[in-house]
């Protein structure tokens, strides 16, 4: 996991110079009239895609402070690989620590943490549209983590306890609100925002808190006491909202927790579903946890709708996992996409298996610590 690999670095952070840009008010008018015309603010996410995606794209990380993220791209037609899709495309490398992605109408938004930018890109083509920059009015970097969108925004959530409005046909933060001791999750349930506060860079002093921030007002509602260290967070169709509580490593294990957006109460622990990171579709949670010392991982299925879970053990072939980095469903065929970081240090592979828990295929050496699929 990041946070706990952050741990083990002793981070500097450079000096970044800030240059505001200055626009004059006719242009600030002219800009946000012309936005109401462009076409991402009425398209959706893509939840359900109606027909078979024909490629992935697949986000590795890197290794914190090497600035080497990748972006690859694979076309399941033709079975073919571009290993570095993005600097191929854009003829520059992405970034430092490549967190996470999301296809929202026509553009592509890839979360960057430590270069602290968002970059956006055309969804068909793969060319750089905007880089965002994330950093405050001091010049620090806000060191974003996760994206999710609703309604023409995307919401982005940045370790320095912000959470930004970005609207996605202008291209431009609209605000800003401040949450947590560094957010590591962001969802949106029930006309609300929810950010997981991990705490994680202040170790051994997690935090234990969910944020909750109104739509429409854009202001934080209230705070929820969850497990220590949250951090993945994802809704159902019926608006529960699931988050993994990481723990501290130690006394305090991992364990999936269930927050009612109707009450925004913690209603249900689940102690004995030990959990780093998930995926739902169709109300069906396929959930990962993994111990690097004795390189032995499990990924178990549950059932949002019974609270239940359906199966200890997902693969049903053998196929063997070192180390589980990522999780993502393919949103028109159900097929479960898993990928493999091995000893963080070298390539790993992206592993697809269909619902009954056999392997289809493996794409091997993807990446350096491949972390996010996005299926086009």
């Amino acid at each position: 996991m990041i946070v706990s690999k952050k741990i083990l670095f002793i981070k500097e952070l450079f000096s970044f110079i800030f240059k505001p840009l200055w626009l004059s008010l006719t242009w600030v008018l002219l800009m946000f009239i012309s936005c109401d015309d462009m076409e991402d603010k009425l398209k959706p996410a893509n939840t359900g895609l109606s027909n078979e995606p024909t490629q992935l794209y697949i986000l590795s990380e890197g290794l914190f402070n090497m600035n080497n993220s990748t972006l690859a791209r694979y076309d399941l037609t033709t079975q073919t690989l571009v290993p570095d899709f993005f600097l191929a495309t854009n003829k520059r490398g992405l970034g430092d620590t490549a967190n996470d992605m999301g296809l929202y109408g026509s553009k592509i938004y890839v979360v960057v943490n430590v270069s602290s930018q968002v970059e956006v890109l055309d969804a068909v083509t793969g060319k750089s549209l905007k880089r965002i920059a994330m950093f405050d009015a001091k010049g620090t970097a806000r060191e974003p983590r996760f994206v999710d969108f609703h309604n023409g925004k995307a919401y982005v959530c940045s370790f320095d306890g912000s959470v930004v409005k970005i609207d996605t046909a202008c291209l431009q933060i609209e605000a800003m609100v401040q949450c947590g001791k560094n957010p590591d999750g962001i969802c949106v349930a029930n006309n609300k925002i929810y950010v997981s506060n991990s705490g994680g860079l202040n170790f051994p002093n997690y935090d234990n808190t969910v944020s909750v921030v109104d739509l429409t007002t854009f202001t934080e509602m209230k705070k929820i006491t969850v497990g220590v260290n949250p951090g993945k967070i994802l809704a159902d169709s019926e608006g529960d909202v699931y988050v993994i509580s990481r723990g501290d490593y130690g006394a305090n294990p991992t364990k999936l927790q269930r927050i009612n957006s109707a009450t925004d109460l913690l209603e249900q622990s689940f102690e004995d579903i030990q959990a780093l990171n998930f995926s739902i579709r169709n109300d069906t949670a396929y959930i990962y946890n993994s111990d690097y010392g004795t390189q032995t991982s499990q990924i178990k299925v549950f059932d949002c709708k019974t609270e239940q879970l359906i199966s200890d053990n997902f693969i049903t072939d053998d196929t063997k996992l070192i180390t589980p980095f990522g999780i993502d469903i393919n949103p028109a065929n159900g097929d479960i996409y898993i990928t493999d970081s091995k000893s963080y240090t070298v390539w790993g592979d992206v592993l697809c298996f269909d619902r009954a828990g056999k392997l289809k295929f493996k794409l091997r050496d993807i990446g350096l610590n491949p972390k996010k699929i996005l299926f086009k």
